[in-house]
C-alpha cells in the first residue's frame, strides 16, 4: 500500500513520524463514452474560448472570479508560497468526546502507519484514545490544502478522518419540520420499539455487497460471451488495430510478408532484373516505364 504523505503527528511535546495511506477506494464499474453510431471513443479537448486553440494541460492556470467580475490568475508557484500548504505536521488541537463529532462532517479516511522508531508513542496515543473514548481534533495539510481532521481508532490502527469545514455542511431548512409534529400514540411507539428489537444485530459490513455493480459485471460478461455489441478497435486508417499479443495475427503477418517477398522475386525474374523494394523501387519502375512509352510514341510519330 503506497503512502500519499509523510510527516509528524504531534500532540503536546510528543512527535510521531507517520505515513498516510488512503483507507478507501472506488470500485464502481468504469465506463468509456462512445459514439452510439459506430462505437468510436469520445474525447474531450481543452479549448480556449478566446483564441479557439486546444490548450495543453501544462499551459492551464487556475483563476478566481471575484464578485465584481474581475478574474485573478494563480499558478502553482503562487500557491507554493502559502505556508499553510507546505506544513508536514498533523497538529493535534484538542481531544473531544467521540459522540460530539457529528458523522455528517466526515469526509475521507486515511490510515496512519508509524515509522519503526515511533511505534511506542503511536501505541500510547492509540490506547489513550481507546480508554478515554475520545477523538483528537487536528489540522493537517494534504495535497496543498489545510484540512480539519479527527483522529480515531479502528482496530489497531489510528485513522485520520478528514472533516468538512462547518460552512461546508448545509443546514436542513425544511419548513415542514418547523411545524409541531403529531405526538406518536403510545401503542405505535411500543410496536416500533418491538420491531427495532427484533431486528437488532451486530453490524458486519462483509455481509453486504454492491448488488448493482455485480449485476453490471454479470451483464457485461453475458454480452461478451454472446458476442453482443462488441466494438473492434480501429486504427487511424479505419482498419482493425493490430493486436501484438495475438499469435495468429502475428503469424499471418509474417506469412504475408514472405508471400509478398516471393512475389517480388518472381516478378523481378520475369523482367530480368533484381527485386525492387519499397516506394523508391516502385517509383523507379514507374520512371522506367514512362520513358519507354514516350520512346514508342515518338517512333510511331
Amino acid at each position: 500500500m503506497a503512502s500519499i504523505w509523510k510527516g509528524a503527528l504531534s500532540f503536546g511535546l510528543v512527535n510521531v513520524v507517520v505515513k498516510v495511506h488512503a483507507a478507501t477506494e472506488n470500485n464502481d464499474v468504469s465506463f468509456h463514452q462512445v459514439h452510439a453510431e459506430d462505437g468510436g471513443r469520445i474525447r474531450y479537448k481543452r479549448v480556449c474560448e478566446k483564441c479557439g486553440e486546444v490548450v495543453e494541460f501544462t499551459h492551464i492556470a487556475k483563476a478566481y472570479e471575484s464578485d465584481s467580475g474581475q478574474t485573478v490568475m494563480l499558478n502553482e508557484d503562487d500557491l507554493a508560497t502559502l505556508p499553510a500548504g507546505r506544513s508536514r505536521e498533523i497538529d493535534v488541537l484538542e481531544f473531544v468526546p467521540a459522540q460530539d463529532v457529528d458523522p455528517i462532517m466526515f469526509d475521507r479516511s486515511y490510515y496512519l502507519e508509524p515509522e519503526a522508531t515511533a511505534l511506542r508513542p503511536y501505541a500510547l496515543l492509540r490506547e489513550a484514545l481507546k480508554r478515554t473514548d475520545r477523538m483528537a481534533i487536528a489540522k493537517v495539510a494534504l495535497r496543498n490544502k489545510t484540512r480539519l481532521a479527527a483522529l480515531r481508532v479502528s482496530g489497531n490502527v489510528i485513522v485520520l478522518q478528514t472533516l468538512l469545514w462547518p460552512d461546508e455542511v448545509r443546514a436542513p431548512a425544511f419548513a415542514i419540520l418547523d411545524e409541531e409534529a403529531p405526538e406518536p400514540r403510545k401503542n405505535e411507539l411500543q410496536m416500533a420499539e418491538m420491531l427495532i428489537a427484533t431486528m437488532e444485530s451486530e453490524f458486519e459490513p462483509d455481509e453486504y455487497s454492491d448488488e448493482y455493480r455485480e449485476q453490471v459485471l454479470a451483464l457485461i460478461e453475458r454480452k461478451l460471451t454472446a458476442g453482443e455489441d462488441i466494438i473492434t478497435p480501429v486504427g487511424a486508417d479505419g482498419e482493425p488495430a493490430p493486436d501484438s499479443t495475438n499469435v495468429v495475427d502475428l503469424m499471418s503477418a509474417l506469412q504475408a510478408s514472405i508471400d509478398r517477398r516471393a512475389a517480388k522475386k518472381a516478378e523481378a525474374a520475369e523482367h530480368g532484373g533484381p527485386p525492387q523494394e519499397g516506394a523508391d523501387a516502385e517509383a523507379e519502375e514507374e520512371s522506367k516505364g514512362k520513358p519507354k512509352a514516350t520512346r514508342k510514341t515518338a517512333k510511331r510519330a
